[in-house]
């Protein structure tokens, strides 16, 4: 009889399946386990934590020098170390990240739409190159060659960006609502024209697919040490964000019936539930700041995916 693989053969072949970029996994890492404890650690401590997963002290190295480039992380020199903490953009990305990656698997939806109306004049076309990648990324459809739309989009995020871009007062933005009471075949149409639902089905089914065995030895009652608890963790919100992030997360009465993107999320926060724990206790272990020990848990953390 073949002898069953372990999580930690598992967690092993995952991570030279995936072989996830250093600097994408720290900025996983970041967002999600050191981000609820402060956002700042030694760099020496950060080395040592990610080393399991495949990065060397000059893939970490290298790779934190150009997340403090590009605005995400930021150095301060203490004696002859020094720690890396998040800056103020980085917090900010985070945060609107944060609010697809962990959000709950079921929401109403009002009904409303928010529509964005690029000015045909006063905007270049690099500008509107800009505005629409930007809202491509918050979850926005391209519903006609100015006109961009999403019903369950977030205000604030959207005001800011425009307000980041310049575009505040060269584009109108309106809310919208459908007049039938349902969702008919022609609004459903619009929807598969205007988002990649195919492609994200892929993606999803791929990530399911990926995690299954671990979903099934976790399920057997296998015992998992605190290093692959954390190793997973990473590993799987790692896969999940580069699919989740490209989700506009709309409403279920515009999505296929029995999507896999559902299927995929619960998935996801069972995982995150099974291991969090262990992974929790082994980050204390592993992380320090100047002032010592990794601070407490945010209480925000612990109401990821509608609450963990």
């Amino acid at each position: 009889m073949k002898a069953k693989t372990s999580l930690k053969a598992l967690t092993e072949r995952l991570l030279v399946e995936m072989r996830p970029r250093a600097k994408s996994l720290i900025v996983t890492a970041y967002g999600d386990a050191i981000g609820p404890h402060g956002g700042t650690v030694w760099l020496g401590s950060l080395i040592g934590l990610l080393e399991p997963l495949g990065l060397s002290e000059r893939m970490v190295r290298t790779a934190v020098f150009r997340l403090i480039k590009d605005d995400w992380l930021k150095a301060t020199p203490i004696g002859r170390r020094s720690t890396y903490g998040l800056t103020e953009t980085g917090w900010r990305r985070f945060a609107a990240a944060y609010r697809r990656i962990y959000a709950p698997l079921e929401w109403s939806w009002d009904g409303e739409w928010h529509l964005v109306m690029i000015l045909a004049s006063g905007v270049s076309s690099e500008e509107r190159d800009a505005l629409r990648r930007e809202l491509t990324w918050q979850g926005f459809g391209q519903v006609g060659p100015n006109l961009l739309a999403h019903p369950t989009a977030d205000g604030a995020e959207l005001a800011a960006t425009l307000d980041e871009l310049g575009m505040m007062e060269r584009v109108v933005v309106m809310k919208s609502r459908h007049v039938r009471p349902q969702p008919g075949q022609a609004l459903k149409m619009l929807v598969r024209e205007s988002w990649d639902l195919e492609g994200l089905a892929h993606g999803y089914r791929g990530f399911l697919e990926r995690f299954k065995p671990i979903q099934a030895r976790l399920s057997s009652g296998e015992e998992l040490d605190g290093e692959t608890a954390f190793r997973l963790r990473i590993l799987m919100l790692h896969d999940f964000r580069r699919v989740l992030l490209r989700d506009p997360l709309l409403p279920a009465e515009l999505l296929p019936e029995n999507w896999v993107g559902t299927e995929a999320r619960r998935q996801c926060r069972d995982l995150y539930i099974k291991v969090h724990e262990k992974a929790e206790s082994h980050l204390m272990a592993a992380l320090s700041t100047a002032d010592g020990p990794l601070p407490p848990l945010d209480p925000g953390f612990f109401a990821r995916f509608g609450g963990i």
